[in-house]
């Protein structure tokens, strides 16, 4: 059994009650991805497994044999940081920054989610992709808290990369 973690093969764990979070940090050295709540209740440990938003927390990682799961670590490239990692540091996004990579890895899931027309509590148009109102974001980042207290910029750092304007009509490009 094996998952692939930021590009890269890697072996499940033996035992099968690891749960992805644990086999994220523990057996993959990868400390970017937190362990917050440890309830699901935070989103501090979200992660990306074939482009959609979890909360590792709440799974095993034997559940994703043969998944691609990516970690904040496996975002940026070569080139340098994700579009989104940039804007947070633009928009002073971050205070502490224990939140920074579930709320990165979550937005960037919740981009995709928004391009489907998946619907949230707050969407007027229950059809076609969804409009990325500073209402919109807010109510789709909710399962990720921040306790510093830069929920401002961690909005306008999610509207500048995911939309084509700042303006009050945007939709997600």
């Amino acid at each position: 059994m094996s998952i692939i973690v930021n590009g890269l093969p890697s072996t499940l764990p033996q035992d099968p009650r690891v749960s992805l979070l644990d086999f994220l940090r523990e057996y993959q050295h990868l400390p970017g991805t937190k362990k917050g709540c440890n309830q699901g209740a935070c989103g501090a440990c979200t992660v990306l497994v074939d482009g959609e938003r979890i909360l590792s927390c709440l799974a095993l990682a034997v559940q994703y044999d043969g998944r691609q799961v990516t970690t904040i670590e496996g975002l940026g490239d070569d080139q340098g940081l994700h579009p989104l990692q940039q804007a947070f540091i633009d928009h002073d996004g971050f205070q502490c920054g224990y939140c920074t990579p579930g709320q990165i890895c979550s937005a960037i899931g919740m981009a995709a989610e928004a391009r489907r027309g998946v619907p949230s509590h707050v969407s007027a148009d229950l059809t076609g992709a969804a409009t990325l109102t500073r209402e919109e974001v807010q109510e789709r980042m909710s399962g990720n808290l921040c306790r510093c207290g830069a929920h401002n910029g961690i909005v306008d750092a999610i509207r500048e990369t995911f939309t084509e304007d700042t303006g009050a009509s945007e939709t997600v490009a």
